[in-house]
C-alpha cells in the first residue's frame, strides 16, 4: 500500500478533475484543511453529545431517534459531506440505556463508514447526581477509490479497502443543571486511512472532554454555556466554547467559537415529540484562504417517544 508524498501530488495535480484540483489544493495549504478533520466533528454537539459520548444517552428518560447532516464547503463538489444517526432506547427498569450510532463521512474519493452499538448504565451518587458509564463496539470500514481520479495513471491505480474493529467508552457526571464528560468513541492500536494521499489523520484516537451547565436567567429564558475539547494523535487540541438562550425551553439561538478560528450560529426548537436544528459555520477572516470563507451548514432532525414526553430535553 503507497501513502504519496506532497511532492509527487504536486506534479500529477494538474491531471485531475476541476473538483480534485480543487479539494486536493485545499487539503494541501490549509491550515486547518483535512489534516484537522476529526471523527463527528459537528457544531451542534451541544443539542446531542450521544455520537461522541454515548454515555450523555442517560440524560433523556425517552427513547429519541436522532439525523445530522453536515455539508463543508458549501458550493464546492466533492467537499466533506457527513451523515450521523443515532438511535437510543432507555432500559428504565434497570437504569440503563441502549443504542445505535452510524456515520458516512465522505471527502472526495474517500470514504469512511463506521457502526456502533452501546449500552450505558448509570448509579445514584446523591439526590440529585448521577454517575454514567458506557461502553460502545462496532467496525470502522475506510475506502479511498483513487482510481477514479486518473485511470490512466499508475500512481492512482491502485484502490484502498481497509476495515476493522472499533471499541470505545464513555463516562459522564451529571444532574438535570450540568454533565461533566469524558470519552474515547474509537480506541485502536492501528489507525484507519493509511493509504491515503493526503495523509489523512481523522482516522485515528479521539479523545473528548465535554461539560456543560444550564442557568436560569429570567422567567422563562435559560442560558447554557457549554465546552467540548478533542484531542486527536498529529494535530493540534481544538476547543469548542459555546452559549446558547432558550426561551420557554422551545427555542433556542446560540454561538459556538472553535479554536480553529471557526464560529457557527446555531438555532433549535424544542417540542414534545420532535426538534428541530440549524447551524452555520464559517471561517474568521484569519481563516480564509485567497478571500474564501469555507461556510458549512447543519441540519440536525430529532424524534423522541416515551412517557415523558412533557419534559423539554435542553441540557
Amino acid at each position: 500500500m503507497k501513502t504519496f508524498k506532497y511532492k509527487i501530488l504536486r506534479v500529477r495535480i494538474l491531471r485531475l478533475p476541476a473538483f480534485g484540483f480543487l479539494l486536493l489544493a485545499f487539503s494541501l495549504f490549509s491550515l486547518q484543511g483535512v489534516k484537522a478533520q476529526q471523527f463527528f466533528s459537528y457544531s451542534q454537539y451541544m443539542n446531542n453529545l450521544t455520537p461522541l459520548n454515548s454515555a450523555y444517552s442517560m440524560l433523556d428518560n425517552n427513547g429519541s431517534l436522532n439525523a445530522l447532516v453536515r455539508k463543508q464547503w458549501v458550493g464546492i463538489p466533492g467537499a466533506p459531506t457527513t451523515y450521523i444517526f443515532n438511535a437510543n432506547l432507555p432500559l428504565e427498569p434497570i437504569g440503563a440505556a441502549t443504542g445505535l450510532v452510524a456515520m458516512d463521512d465522505q471527502f472526495a474519493v474517500e470514504h469512511l463508514t463506521e457502526i456502533n452499538a452501546y449500552f450505558a448504565k448509570s448509579v445514584r451518587l446523591t439526590e440529585n447526581d448521577y454517575l454514567a458509564v458506557s461502553i460502545n463496539a462496532g467496525l470502522m470500514r475506510y475506502m479511498a477509490n483513487y482510481s477514479s481520479l486518473d485511470p490512466s495513471d499508475p500512481q492512482f491505480r491502485d484502490n484502498v479497502i481497509e476495515t476493522k474493529p472499533n471499541l470505545g467508552f464513555g463516562v459522564m457526571l451529571y444532574s438535570d443543571k450540568y454533565y461533566l464528560g469524558v470519552s474515547v468513541p474509537e480506541l485502536t492500536i492501528r489507525s484507519l486511512g493509511t493509504g491515503s494521499v493526503i495523509d489523512n489523520t481523522y482516522f485515528r484516537n479521539q479523545y473528548n472532554f465535554s461539560a456543560a451547565y444550564l442557568l436560569e436567567v429570567a422567567d422563562d429564558i435559560e442560558f447554557k454555556p457549554a465546552g467540548l475539547l478533542t484531542y486527536t494523535r498529529g494535530i493540534p487540541v481544538i476547543a469548542d466554547v459555546s452559549g446558547t438562550f432558550y426561551l420557554k425551553k422551545m427555542v433556542g439561538f446560540g454561538l459556538d467559537y472553535r479554536t480553529n478560528t471557526e464560529m457557527a450560529g446555531i438555532m433549535s426548537v424544542n417540542l414534545d415529540m420532535f426538534r428541530f436544528g440549524y447551524s452555520y459555520q464559517f471561517g474568521t477572516a484569519s481563516n480564509n484562504i485567497g478571500g474564501l470563507n469555507f461556510a458549512t451548514q447543519e441540519i440536525t432532525l430529532t424524534y423522541r417517544f416515551g412517557k415523558y414526553l412533557n419534559e423539554h430535553k435542553i441540557l
